[in-house]
């Protein structure tokens, strides 16, 4: 699954968005994962997201990469709302191995399922969810895509491309293994499935002075540096030799080819942090067991610079409806149950 271009969203759909009520904080913004809205004293974070460029576990990652989104602005993730359709009417044993995967996504992150909805569509190919969550800001500013400054440090934790390249394990390993791939390596990606929250993490730096967060989902470590940079009107400059790409990935993007910095990587985490708070968070972080790295800057003027040993790629235009796992979806055809 992919997003229309931003010249589409532009002109078809954020044109519709008319917001009249004083007690919305923040409503409908590209970039911005969340929405605020006033309840009282405190701030409800709120936000949807759907998973169709999988199928192995697709309701537990759905609910990790809703709920990504509400820690990465600060907030205390509470409530989820599953929305689930699969092909067919008999297909109730996928129903049920969903909502079971959804209860134990839920489990692990302490939230409550407070409703939804389920179903069946024979226009579908494979199944749906998306999972609105719901979070809470108590005595806390929201950490915005917008936030980043010049002269912050760009901070990443755990790696790259984690997301996709676990996927395609999961759900192409019968092309894996025709494209030179061992099973120990396929075995080894779908670990990389495990690391896909950013809760901890976004946790600890809501806490170390972090100015901006957004975790890398469709479009990869790249459209995530271009939303930030635009959103925040800064340049952003970092250096591919400083980006943490695992071996595994590395073997992936080279047997199925594709770019790791556009592949979507939940449980990466992009932060910006000013200087004087870069160590102590990247201190906290290795203590907890997180892998961060400080991999460039952020600096006056538009658009993402990286360096690559002798030569500069300027990236300036925002292309939401490029991903690399949707075009490996149309290009190669996943497995059934059985390949697995």
């Amino acid at each position: 699954m992919s997003k229309f271009s931003l010249d589409v969203l532009n002109r078809c759909v954020y044109p519709h968005f008319r917001n009249m009520d004083d007690d919305v904080l923040l409503g409908a913004v590209f970039g911005e994962d969340v929405a605020l809205t006033r309840l009282g004293d405190e701030t409800l974070a709120s936000h949807v997201d759907p998973i169709v460029g999988a199928v192995e576990d697709i309701g537990w990652l759905a609910v990790h990469v809703a709920c990504n989104d509400i820690a990465t602005c600060g907030a205390q993730v509470r409530w989820i709302l599953p929305l689930v359709l699969v092909p067919s009417i008999s297909d109730e044993d996928l129903l049920e191995k969903i909502m079971r995967d959804v209860a134990r996504a839920a489990d692990e992150l302490n939230v409550a399922i407070i409703g939804g909805h389920t179903g069946y569509s024979a226009n579908l190919s494979r199944p749906l969810v998306a999972v609105t969550a719901l979070g809470v800001l108590t005595d806390r500013q929201p950490i915005l895509t917008r936030g980043a400054q010049v002269g912050d440090h760009i901070l990443i934790t755990k790696g790259i491309a984690l997301e996709g390249t676990a996927i395609l394990a999961n759900d192409f390993h019968k092309t894996a293994r025709e494209l030179g791939l061992s099973q120990m390596d396929i075995d080894e990606a779908r670990r990389l499935m495990g690391a896909v929250s950013v809760i901890p993490e976004a946790e600890i730096l809501a806490q170390h002075g972090a100015t901006s967060m957004h975790d890398v989902t469709r479009g990869g470590l790249l459209e995530t540096l271009q939303e930030t940079a635009n959103l925040s009107e800064v340049g952003i400059q970092v250096h591919f030799d400083r980006i943490p790409i695992p071996a595994v990935v590395e073997r992936f993007a080279e047997a199925f080819v594709f770019d790791p910095l556009k592949m979507i990587s939940s449980g990466t985490l992009v932060v910006t942090i000013p200087p004087e708070h870069l160590e102590g968070a990247m201190v906290k972080l290795e203590a907890q067991g997180i892998l961060c790295a400080d991999i460039g800057e952020v600096i006056p003027g538009q658009g993402v610079k990286v360096v690559m040993q002798d030569q500069v790629l300027q990236y300036q235009e925002i292309h939401p409806e490029d991903d690399e796992l949707a075009r490996l979806w149309t290009q190669y055809e996943p497995d059934t149950a059985s390949n697995n």
